[in-house]
Parts: structure tokens; sequence; C-alpha cells
């Protein structure tokens, strides 16, 4: 997605928390308005951060950003993705999600690091209910080239090693890394801002690489040892709406309508939602729940652009 638009992403309050900021990007997508299984959008997924399988179009997610180093310096990645598993009821079709981690532990620049990971095909069988799961499998590659002195470039690689039947016929989603971002720790060292890093090291920034995600500042605005890198382009330090209820997976619609028009749901559409997977769920019973002055809060504040976050 490209643009520069800060989004109000959604979550509980705690607006600098960098794992609800990342939460909100891997749920984004994941359903939309009127989030039943039945409607034409949700039939088939739209998420942002695909990494196809090998033999795909986009089987690579790479970031490149730029890191001020002491003597005891450790960069530190993890990488977040869903794995969609296909949930099949009387001839019907919809995709579940199970989050996955993969993490390359913190140590100094320079070392080549390479993490694979990968899960076993997998079906269950629950009355009607056939939930079957395709093999995926994935490797996380962190390195590092030193730009100067106590700068270095660090490159982080997140492949798709999953083979894709050669038939076709299988939907290639279910062997995708499906919202994958990355995020980027620092310790005894500081990242450099992608969007706007010194004079000194502007040309060294404009180098980096990224492929299918932009590294942002994440945390409370000022910080220097998180960097977020996403499919979803923000400004650095992107903030969690303390207003907002509660994910919605449409960072860019607005809490009210949409939770208006949920409750708007005929009782036959609301049980559609209630039976079709818990995160459905849970935005339904969350929604129902509001009180008059909840949405008060999500009906808008005027604030001065210019005001202390």
């Amino acid at each position: 997605m490209s643009g520069g638009a800060r989004l109000p992403l959604r979550g509980q309050p705690g607006a600098f928390d960098v794992d609800r900021v990342a939460a909100a990007l891997l749920y984004e997508g994941y359903m939309l308005y009127p989030y039943r299984p039945s409607a034409v959008k949700n039939r088939r997924r739209f998420n942002f951060g695909i990494v196809s399988p090998s033999a795909g179009e986009a089987p690579v997610m790479q970031t490149e950003a730029l890191v001020t180093a002491g003597d005891a310096v450790r960069v530190g990645v993890r990488a977040r993705f869903l794995h969609l598993v296909d949930r099949v009821t009387g001839g019907e079709h919809w995709s579940e999600a199970i989050e996955r981690v993969v993490e390359v532990s913190p140590a100094p620049p320079g070392n080549m690091r390479v993490v694979a990971a990968g899960w076993p095909a997998h079906e269950t069988i629950e009355g009607a209910v056939v939930r079957h799961q395709c093999a995926v499998e994935c490797e996380l590659e962190v390195t590092a080239v030193r730009v100067a002195a106590d700068v270095h470039r660090i490159r982080v690689r997140l492949s798709n090693r999953t083979v894709a039947p050669i038939d076709g016929g299988e939907d290639p989603l279910l062997r995708s890394l499906v919202s994958a971002h990355l995020i980027l720790t620092v310790s005894d060292g500081a990242w450099v801002s992608s969007l706007d890093p010194p004079a000194a090291l502007a040309a060294a920034s404009a180098a980096c690489t990224n492929v299918g995600a932009w590294p942002v500042m994440a945390g409370a605005p000022g910080d220097r040892d998180t960097m977020l890198a996403s499919p979803i382009i923000m400004y650095d330090y992107p903030e969690i709406a303390a207003a907002s209820a509660g994910d919605l997976f449409d960072a860019t619609e607005i809490d009210e309508i949409l939770s208006l028009r949920v409750l708007t749901l005929t009782d036959g559409e609301q049980d559609e939602i209630r039976h079709a997977d818990a995160q459905a769920r849970r935005l339904l019973e969350r929604t129902q729940a509001l009180s008059a002055d909840d949405f008060m809060q999500m009906h808008g504040t005027m604030r001065r652009p210019d005001a202390a976050r």
C-alpha cells in the first residue's frame, strides 16, 4: 500500500506499544465489513504483505536500514505473519489464521545469521467441520555491511521456501506468509530514520533497498531502539488510536461508522458473524457492548496539530 498518510491504527489504549501496532498490521484486511463469510469481499482474503511460495510472484520480503553502532551493539529481528487454514463446512470455505513468529536472536552486525522454520501439513475433522493446513517453510536472514566508521546497513530478508503444487489448483494463499512484517531491535546502538535521516547519512539511507516493506521508527517519539518494517507505509512512530475500542481490520476506515453499521445488521447476519471465527466473534461482542460514552469518544476530538503528543 503506497502513500505516506498517518494511519489511525486500531487497538486498546497504549499508543506507543510496538506489539499492538504490529498486531493491527497483522490483521489489517483480515476481514472487511459486513464481516460475514458469505460476503463476496470476504470469500477471498485481501491482506497486505503476501510473501508467496518460492515459485510465486513475490517470494521475498526485504528491508534495509542504517544503525549507528556502539562497541557492544546487538541487532535482533522478529518476523510475524499469518498462516492460513482452510475451514470447510458443508462445502463452504473460510480461511482462519494462525499467528507465526520467526526470530533471529540479538547478535553483533556482520555475522550472517539465517534461521529456517517450517510447519507441516495438518488436517482435523470436528463433526461437519474440516480444517486443512498446508505445509509452509520460510527463512529469515540478517546480514550487515559497514558503510561508515560507526554505521552499518542492516539487511533483513524473509523468504518463503514453500514449494507449491504444480497443478495450480490450490489457493496459493494457503502456502503464503500472509500479512508479513518485521520488527528490528538494537541495543548499544540507534536506528537511523529512513524518512528523515541526518544529512551526513542521507545518501547511505537512500541507497537502502526495500522490497515489499518499509521501515519506520517505532515506540515512543524519540526512541531509536526499534524499527517496524511493514507493507503499509507509515510515518515514523505510528500510534494506536486510544479512542478505538478494538481492531476493525480496516485502519483506513472510521471506527464510529463501522461500529454503527455492525449494530444495524440483522439478527441472522450477526449470527453468521458470531459463527465465522474467534476474531469475528470478538469484534461483534465488543461492538455490541459499546456504551453511548464509548461512541462519543469515537465521534471526534478537536486537537491542535502542533500540540505535544
